[in-house]
C-alpha cells in the first residue's frame, strides 16, 4: 500500500470505478471465491490470529476484546458463509426504488447506485475486515479498511486473501485497501479526505467512535454503545422471559446486542427474578440491582444510576424493577443508546405502545436481542449498526451503501419556452 494516505484513497477511489463496472453476476462469483480461498487458507489464517491473540493478552487486553479477536475454525467457517450469503443476494445496484410518470410526461425513476468509497474503521473483530469488504464490494464500492492493532495480523491474512480473488477477477487489489499505518494521524487524514472518501463507518469503542466523529469532514455513520434492555412486563410468559434473558446475557456477552438491562414490572418482580437471580447466577453474571430489586435479591451489589448506562460487554447486569410499562419506557429514553430494545409480554396494547414510544434502531417482541443482527435479519452480513438517524438506521446490509439518485426519461420537455424571436423585414 502506498505510504501516503491520499494516494491509496485516491488508488481506492479509481478502483471503486471497476467494481462498480461488475455484472451481478460476476460480483456474486468474486465473492464465492473469496470464501473458497479463506476456506482453503485456515492453517495460515489460524497463526495469524493465534500472534494477534499472544500479544493481546501480554498487553493485557480486556476478556470482551479478546473473544471478540478470538478466531477458531468455526468462525472462520463462518465468516466463509458470510461471503456466500452475501453474494447470494439480489444486487442492489441498479434497482429502480420509485417510477412515476408526471403530467408533462417525464418519467421520474429512483435507481439505487454505489456510494463509491466507503472507509471502514473498526477495533478487535478480524471478521469485520471480510465482512465490510464483501458489502462494500456487492454494492459496487472501494472500500478501505483500518483495523485496530491488536488485530494487524489477522486483518492482513485475510486481506491479503480477498486482494489476491480481485485480482483474479480482474479488479486492482487497490478496491480493498488496508491500512497498514496505524497511528492515530494517519487516521485523522483518512477522515479529512472529503473529496476522496464518501462515507466512514467507525465500528468498536464509544472512544474510538467519539474520535471519528470529532474528528471527520466525510460523513460519518456512527455505532455508539449499545445498552440493550428487556422489560418483562406484567402479562408476559415469564418462562419465555427467562429464556431471553440467559440468551441475550449469556450466549455472547461481548456483542454489541447482548443485553445489559434488565427491567420487570413490579407485579411479577418477587416469581421472576427468584428464578432470573438462580439462572444468572449459574451462569456467573455479576447483578447489580435497585433498591426494589435487593429486597428480593439480598445478595446481589446495589446498582448506581451510572451503571443503567453502562454497555459492560461482559457477564454483568443491571436491575431495575419498574410499576409499568410507562416507567420501563421512560428508564430506557433516559438510559438508552438507542440499540436494541425487548418486550416480553402478552399483552398487545402493551407490545404496541413499547414499540410505538421507543425510537430505538430495533425494537423486539417476545424475541431474543440476540437477533439484532444483519446476519439474522436477513442482510446476509452487516458492516455496523447505525444508530444514527441517517439513510440508515439500524443493522447495515448492502443497501445502506448505496444511495438512491434520480433518473429521468423524456422525450424533448422543456420546462420554460422562449419567447419566439420576430423577425425584421430588412
Amino acid at each position: 500500500m502506498p505510504t501516503d494516505m491520499k494516494t491509496a484513497a485516491l488508488n481506492c477511489r479509481e478502483a471503486a470505478d471497476a467494481v462498480a463496472a461488475l455484472s451481478s453476476s460476476a460480483k456474486r462469483d468474486l465473492l464465492v471465491a473469496m470464501a473458497e480461498r479463506i476456506e482453503a487458507s485456515v492453517p495460515m489464517i489460524l497463526d495469524a490470529n493465534a500472534l494477534d491473540m499472544r500479544l493481546a493478552e501480554q498487553r493485557g487486553i480486556g476478556s470482551a476484546m479478546l473473544d471478540r479477536l478470538r478466531l477458531d475454525a468455526e468462525r472462520i467457517a463462518g465468516i466463509a458463509h458470510g461471503l456466500r450469503t452475501v453474494a447470494s443476494l439480489p444486487d442492489p445496484v441498479g434497482q429502480v426504488t420509485r417510477s412515476d410518470t408526471r403530467p408533462n410526461g417525464i418519467l421520474v425513476e429512483k435507481v439505487r447506485v454505489p456510494l463509491g468509497v466507503v472507509a471502514m474503521i473498526y477495533e478487535a473483530r478480524p471478521n469485520v475486515t471480510v465482512d465490510a469488504a464483501a458489502l462494500c464490494l456487492k454494492a459496487g464500492n472501494g472500500v478501505i479498511l483500518r483495523g485496530g492493532s491488536e488485530a494487524i495480523h489477522s486483518n492482513r491474512a485475510l486481506a491479503g486473501l480477498l486482494q489476491q480473488s480481485l485480482v483474479e477477477a480482474g479488479v486492482p487489489a487497490a478496491a480493498l485497501t488496508l491500512i497498514d499505518d496505524l497511528r492515530r494521524e494517519t487516521m485523522v487524514e483518512l477522515l479529512q479526505l472529503n473529496d476522496i472518501v464518501d462515507l466512514a463507518i467507525p465500528r468498536g469503542g464509544e472512544g474510538l467512535i467519539r474520535f471519528v466523529a470529532e474528528h471527520a469532514r466525510v460523513p460519518v455513520i456512527k455505532h455508539y454503545k449499545g445498552v440493550c434492555h428487556l422489560y418483562v412486563d406484567r402479562d408476559a410468559d415469564l418462562e419465555h422471559a427467562l429464556a431471553l434473558l440467559i440468551d441475550g446475557k449469556v450466549s455472547r456477552p461481548s456483542a454489541c446486542n447482548a443485553l445489559e438491562t434488565l427491567l420487570v414490572h413490579a407485579d411479577v418482580a418477587e416469581t421472576f427474578l427468584a428464578a432470573a437471580g438462580a439462572a444468572l447466577s449459574s451462569h456467573q453474571v455479576e447483578m447489580r440491582g435497585c433498591a426494589r430489586t435487593r429486597q428480593i435479591l439480598d445478595r446481589i451489589a446495589p446498582a448506581s444510576d451510572e451503571d443503567f448506562a453502562v454497555e459492560y460487554l461482559d457477564l454483568v447486569i443491571a436491575i431495575r424493577v419498574v410499576d409499568d410499562c410507562d416507567a420501563a419506557i421512560a428508564h430506557i429514553r433516559r438510559h438508552g443508546s438507542d440499540h436494541t430494545e425487548v418486550i416480553v409480554t402478552q399483552d398487545k396494547q402493551a407490545a404496541d405502545a413499547f414499540v410505538a414510544a421507543l425510537r430505538s434502531a430495533v425494537v423486539m417482541v417476545n424475541a431474543s436481542s440476540r437477533f439484532s443482527d444483519g446476519g439474522e435479519l436477513g442482510l446476509g452480513a452487516e458492516i455496523g449498526i447505525s444508530t444514527t438517524r441517517l439513510h440508515a438506521y439500524g443493522p447495515m446490509g448492502i443497501e445502506a451503501l448505496t444511495i438512491e439518485r434520480y433518473v429521468l426519461h423524456g422525450s424533448g420537455q422543456v420546462r420554460h419556452a422562449l419567447p419566439q424571436v420576430q423577425s425584421g423585414d430588412g
